[in-house]
């Protein structure tokens, strides 16, 4: 029987405190974003006291988009928006 070497043993990595195989980690990362994503704002409002709907209407002043009918074009970084 042959012995089984580092090099050919599945790939380990961490996902919270647990560690599973490389290949299984991005499904879990999407079954918690899909828990959390119709809550999202609501968590967030929870773990900043409302804060973090300071700083985006912040950033939004900030931008100065044009109003009318002028087209604006952005780029959402994660900013927990749509």
């Amino acid at each position: 029987m042959a012995r089984m070497t580092p090099e050919d043993a599945p790939e380990e990595t961490h996902f919270g405190f647990t560690t599973v195989q490389a290949e299984s980690k991005e499904g879990l990362v999407h079954e918690v974003f899909a828990k959390v994503a119709s809550r999202y704002d609501l968590m967030n409002d929870l773990m900043s006291g409302g804060l973090h709907r300071v700083w985006k209407d912040a950033m939004v002043s900030w931008l100065a988009p044009p109003t009318g009918e002028r087209v604006w074009s952005h780029l959402d970084v994660a900013g927990g928006t749509a």
